[in-house]
């Protein structure tokens, strides 16, 4: 795969052309962005082009960029999670590595998807590499959370944020990647909030009726049933996935309701095709609840993604939610 193929993200990618063009490639890159927006695909791609001997790196077709395409490239090492975290025994196993020269490429290369699910020992042990740089190594943090990452390997990363991709964008790639036609490309893009993953996620039948379950619940909910809002809330599961996918899609109609009652804009809508139902929702709740409907379906989007328990993470939203 080369730059040209990635969609979006011009302008992070123009600068790290330029620092290879230059010969001045940082030690350390941070990758920060939302989640399926692109950042992992980029991380692999400068990887590539790291280790490619062509005038236009990465060329695509060389022994190096052959190597990279099949994940078996031994100077490009992708440090994963083992479980929950990312763990101690990961990073000192990348320190016993870096202490060596390339071993075939140009550069040894080591990617961190998810950083941030480093524990504290790995975060630690890492940071010491960060202040002691080797030549020939470079490491690519990725995060949809670069809060939740140590101030000090903030520090010691030259940093790129990627923005959400344009609504055009996603549905080009689902148009050209996923054979979709226009009017479902459309719909997908549209609820996607800029993610390619996101989009590719929803591509599948249950996802709509899944959606269209929770709208039209919001259109129906009343406040003087509990039992049902419990239940309701029984149905987003268990793994840790499928209920934050739930929540998302939760987050997504009241936002959608908000702009709508606020500016009385379709267009604007992440779930444009369900204008009429999203139209019900915003005629029942005030912009300020919609708010606070909002801000508390993020903390308990938040609260799940630190582990909190989610039968009760579940069943303290559905009393929150006016």
């Amino acid at each position: 795969m080369t730059f040209g193929e990635i969609y979006g993200h011009e302008r992070p990618i123009a600068i790290l052309k330029s620092a290879m063009g230059k010969n001045r490639i940082a030690h350390a890159y941070l990758f920060y962005g939302m989640e399926g927006v692109g950042k992992r695909t980029t991380a692999a791609v400068f990887a590539q082009a790291l280790n490619c001997d062509a005038k236009d790196p990465p060329c695509d077709a060389c022994l190096s960029c052959r190597k990279a395409k099949r994940n078996n490239h031994i100077d490009i090492i992708t440090v994963r999670a083992e479980g929950q975290f990312i763990k101690i025994g990961a990073v000192k196993e990348l320190q016993e590595q870096i202490k060596f020269r390339p071993y075939e490429g140009l550069r040894r290369v080591f990617i961190l998807p998810e950083a941030d699910r480093m524990n504290a020992p790995a975060a630690n042990a890492l940071l010491k590499t960060l202040e002691e740089p080797s030549a020939g190594n470079i490491l690519l943090l990725t995060t949809s959370r670069p809060h939740a990452l140590p101030m000090t390997i903030l520090s010691r990363c030259q940093h790129f944020r990627f923005t959400p991709l344009s609504r055009q964008e996603v549905a080009r790639f689902l148009r050209e990647k996923e054979g979709l036609d226009a009017a479902a490309a459309e719909v997908l893009a549209a609820s996607s909030g800029g993610s390619i993953g996101r989009a590719r996620e929803m591509n599948r039948e249950d996802y709509l009726v899944l959606r269209n379950g929770i709208l039209e619940h919001l259109a129906e909910d009343g406040p003087a049933d509990p039992l049902k809002r419990l239940a309701f809330a029984g149905r987003f599961g268990t793994e840790r996935e499928e209920v934050v996918e739930r929540l998302r899609i939760l987050r997504s109609c009241y936002r959608d309701a908000l702009v709508l009652r606020e500016t009385e804009e379709e267009e604007r809508l992440l779930f444009r095709d369900r204008a009429g139902t999203i139209r019900v929702i915003a005629g029942r709740l005030p912009g300020r609840e919609l708010l606070a409907n909002i801000a508390a379906v993020e903390a308990a989007i938040s609260a799940i993604e630190r582990n909190a328990n989610k039968s009760l993470t579940l069943e303290a939203l559905m009393v929150k939610l006016t």
